[in-house]
């Protein structure tokens, strides 16, 4: 099914491709030359809506020297999605993944969001997450007014990533040389399956104005959101021929409000200078609160297989149990969320060729986590039935032979061992993740009258980004003496009981507040180990960034050729401090290191305009992605190891000395990469088509590896385990080497007028790629994929817009991939996630005239099919190891401009 979808959509874009470049060229026009001044114009369209910020898109695309893609706000305040990351996962060659029914991270190019970078109107921005990648969700789309992604850099800009880098731009008061409001307000209702509904809504304000004889130019807008959702989840605890072991059955609520302000002052006294003030500010609260029941089938909780039911192929679809383990799981999770940037850009020309730019900003961000969990045991010698029945979708539907809703038949307590040496009836932990980058960046340019060079231009960039990490953990006890040999528990107080309205996968079971059992039930243990405090780090970085760029503006024979060759040296020194635990130590020693390495990053773009508004582009470049934080961070830990663990490599079942921990000394991910692309645009460039290829050829990249160390090099007290060979076992992330990516894609935007008058108001966007990669990121020999890859990713949009009415249908598609989330412990960890398609509709009505005029009406549900979350195990299609669904969202709305 999925290989049909994607012949008729590579068919499609052929034929579109075939009929645009036979049927429309005698419509197209020359393209411009002069790149700012066509942009410039487009900015003063008074035309407004879809079409508009398409145009708009695709001039940008079109005029630009490097190889990009672009997103462009119907009007102020209004992106063409709700989210930036929605917007983002359309364009060709880019996806996105969910987190909880939000698109938050984006993947370029088949690499994970640590890949790229993204820039706020020019400048590097730091994350709230543990690692490099942005999530764009943190970003009002009201408060963004164009979005350009760079597939090809130019030595000119800095913070480049490995994947591409996403350039956030906001609006420019003096330039768009009007004054105008514009309020947004919309409301939305979240449906799940058996109907339960949670209401939010989004406000926002954005107003731009000239003054004193337009040298003065001001932009401001606050956006409000409070956007409560829910889900579904199932997730197994693993097979065993096929039969269930266990798992989760959990009903979930969120609760997202977020506030964003957007501030910019312009000022040009003269056409000499200019300078440009900004700032961007995001607050984010996040909760989620999971009620669910967690069982367990396999022997070695005394579960016992009394029915089995198998398909045609062997599989068993249904299953009976006899089990005496259950959990009453509820789970309160936070984070919140501050993000603040802001910027100073002064240009001062300098004669009449040399222009000065200098710029100085800071981007800072901090996140509090709170992770709680409180468990309810079924009472110790009980005993039940469950029939497990295999459900289309690929989870269980089950029936205990208990009521789940009856509180006297659990305790809270240590539901078997997970406290180790504590009897732990619950686990509270907090983590704070801190990010600070200041930024100071000089650039000279000279323009060159006359010859193949246009201009020349030099400039450097220094930034010092701080990022740290730190975690407290607890085991909360039910009481004083906690100690596992003591394991008795408390009962679960009814007034902290909400009743048994949560359902899911054939279940109904009660919700506990998890808060008001942390206030006044459970007493609060510190919780010293050194996996715990190894989790806190600090990583500081020093980048020095030096680039010298010609821009060429030349012809050859009849054919105009644009680009840029240049250079960047980029010098890096990083240190990290952290703590190294010896011998299991609850405590350990405070440790610093760090080193430096240089970079030499040549590049060139060539675009090559042929007749009729044709263009080839070619762009290469060395790339670098710098290691994710979390890697590079110092802290580590030595102990003794049994050596009985069945997971550990044969040569290592033995006792011995092992070492794990982060490696301060990782080099980049490095790789020479190459673009060509074939672009046609027509009619003004209100359309156009691409096909373009790529290839990145790696020279490095990180991958957690084993080694060997010697264990008399540490303070470790060895000479007690006599018989031990003093060379152990390390793990910890290092640089291999070699591998590819590469891929190709084509796309399409399509006014169909073009092609036949009745069609004015309809087009066509869509897009598709396809990818594959040699690389192994978890080292010689591994057969995972690279995290971030779907080999197949599909976008197509139709749309009309005429009389005042828009309408739209989009739906993107990603084949299978390895995404990164979240773990237990709060540290990041790697699942295999199956495809997805995500279909979207919208349907407005804009007052052209009257007392309405300016007036828009919106109508819109998002995740139309209710397209699940899923994560299949290995060896079995037919179903999952988690499954989670978000339900569909209606959003009604108004947009008023004046």
């Amino acid at each position: 099914m999925l290989q049909l979808k994607r012949n008729l959509l590579s068919a499609s874009l052929a034929s579109a491709i075939a009929l645009t470049a036979s049927g429309v060229q005698a419509q197209t026009a020359q393209g411009p030359s002069g790149q700012e001044t066509a942009t410039t114009e487009l900015d003063k369209v008074v035309v407004v809506g879809i079409r508009s910020a398409i145009e708009k898109s695709i001039d940008a695309k079109q005029t630009s020297t490097s190889i990009v893609e672009a997103i462009s706000a119907e009007d102020i305040g209004k992106l063409p999605d709700t989210s930036i990351a929605d917007s983002l996962a359309r364009l060709p060659g880019l996806t996105a993944q969910r987190f909880g029914n939000r698109p938050q991270e984006i993947n370029i190019r088949g690499f994970a969001g640590d890949f790229s970078t993204a820039t706020l109107n020019g400048r590097e921005q730091v994350s709230l997450g543990n690692n490099r990648g942005v999530e764009f969700d943190q970003y009002p789309s009201e408060l963004v007014n164009q979005v350009i992604v760079y597939k090809t850099p130019d030595a000119s800009l800095v913070g480049q990533g490995l994947s591409g880098t996403v350039d956030l731009r906001t609006i420019r008061p003096l330039d768009y040389g009007e004054r105008v409001t514009a309020v947004n307000l919309r409301g939305d209702r979240n449906k799940i399956t058996g109907g339960s509904e949670v209401d939010g809504y989004r406000f926002s304000i954005s107003h731009i104005n000239q003054f004193a004889d337009n040298t003065i130019g001001v932009a401001i807008g606050y956006a409000h959101l409070d956007n409560p959702g829910q889900g579904h989840e199932f997730g197994s605890w693993g097979y065993d021929g096929g039969v269930l072991q266990g798992g989760n059955v959990f009903d979930k609520k969120y609760d997202n409000v977020r506030d964003g302000l957007m501030g910019v002052i312009q000022f040009k006294p003269n056409e000499n200078y200019q300078t440009t003030l900004d700032l961007f500010y995001s607050r984010f609260d996040k909760e989620e609160i999971k009620h669910g029941v967690q069982f367990a089938t396999g022997g070695w909780a005394g579960g016992v297989v009394t029915r089995r039911v198998d398909n045609a192929a062997g599989n068993p679809v249904e299953v009976d149990y006899r089990l005496n383990f259950i959990n009453l799981r509820n789970d309160l999770n936070t984070a919140d969320d501050r993000l603040f940037a802001i910027g100073w850009n002064h240009e001062l020309k300098l004669g009449d060729n040399w222009t000065l730019h200098a710029d100085i900003s800071n981007s800072n961000a901090k996140r509090e986590e709170g992770l709680l969990e409180v468990y309810g045991r079924f009472n110790p010698g009980l005993e039940t039935t469950l029939n497990a029945r295999l459900n289309p979708a690929g989870y269980w539907d089950l029936a205990f032979g208990t009521d789940l809703t009856n509180l006297a038949n659990f305790t809270s307590m240590d539901p078997g061992g997970w406290g180790g040496d504590r009897a732990q009836a619950g686990y509270y932990k907090t983590m704070e993740t801190t990010d600070d980058l200041t930024s100071l960046r000089f650039d000279l340019a000279r323009a060159i009258d006359g010859g193949p060079l246009s201009s020349i231009e030099f400039g450097a960039n220094l930034t010092d980004r701080t990022k740290s990490r730190a975690s407290v953990e607890n085991t909360l006890c039910a009481q004083v003496n906690c100690a596992s040999s003591n394991n008795v528990g408390v009962a679960i107080p009814p007034q902290y009981v909400d009743g048994g309205r949560y359902q899911f996968a054939g279940l109904v079971y009660p919700g506990i507040n998890p808060q008001a059992m942390l206030d006044n039930v459970y007493v609060l243990l510190p919780k010293l180990h050194g996996d715990i405090a190894r989790k806190n780090w600090t990583v500081n970085e020093q980048v020095l960034t030096g680039y010298v760029q010609a821009n060429i503006d030349a012809d050859i024979g009849p054919i105009p050729v644009r680009g840029n060759i240049g250079v960047q040296a980029v010098n890096v020194d990083q240190r990290s401090s952290g703590y190294e635990f010896i011998g299991g130590a609850a405590l350990g020693e405070m440790i610093e290191a760090g080193t430096s390495y240089v970079d030499y990053l040549p590049s060139l773009n060539l675009s090559f305009e042929f007749p009729a508004s044709q263009f080839l582009r070619f762009g290469a470049a060395k790339q670098v992605a710098r290691p994710r934080m979390d890697d590079i961070r110092i802290s580590n830990d030595t102990s003794y190891n049994p050596g009985t663990d069945g997971n550990l490599p044969a040569s290592w079942r033995r006792p011995h000395f092992s070492q794990s921990g982060g490696n301060v000394e990782l080099e980049p991910w490095r790789a020479t990469a190459y673009d060509l692309s074939y672009e046609k645009y027509f009619a003004d460039n209100k359309g156009y088509v691409s096909v373009a290829y790529f290839y990145k050829d790696l020279e490095s990249y990180i991958y957690s590896a084993d080694g060997t160390f010697d264990i008399r090099d540490t303070s470790f007290n060895w000479q007690d385990y006599t018989g031990v060979d003093p060379i152990g076992r390390w793990v910890r992330p290092t640089n291999g080497q070699g591998g590819w990516i590469k891929g190709h894609e084509i796309s399409v935007s399509l006014p169909l007028e073009m092609l036949w008058a009745p069609l004015d108001g309809f087009g066509i966007q869509a897009n598709y790629s396809d990818t594959d990669s040699n690389i192994q990121p978890f080292g010689p020999g591994s057969s995972e994929p690279l995290p971030g890859l779907s080999k197949y990713v599909s976008n197509a949009t139709v749309y009309f817009e005429r009389w005042g009415w828009a309408a739209r249908v989009s739906q993107r598609h990603r084949s299978d991939f390895v995404g990164e989330f979240q773990g237990f412990g709060g540290d990041r960890e790697r699942r295999f996630i199956s495809a997805e398609t995500v279909t979207d509709v919208s349907l407005s009505y804009t007052f052209g005239d009257g007392a309405m005029k300016g007036l828009s009406i919106l109508a819109q549900v998002n995740n139309l099919e209710n397209e699940p979350f899923r994560r299949h195990p290995g060896g079995f299609d037919d179903r999952v190891d988690e499954f989670q669904e978000y339900g569909r969202t209606y959003l009604l709305g108004l947009n008023y401009r004046f």
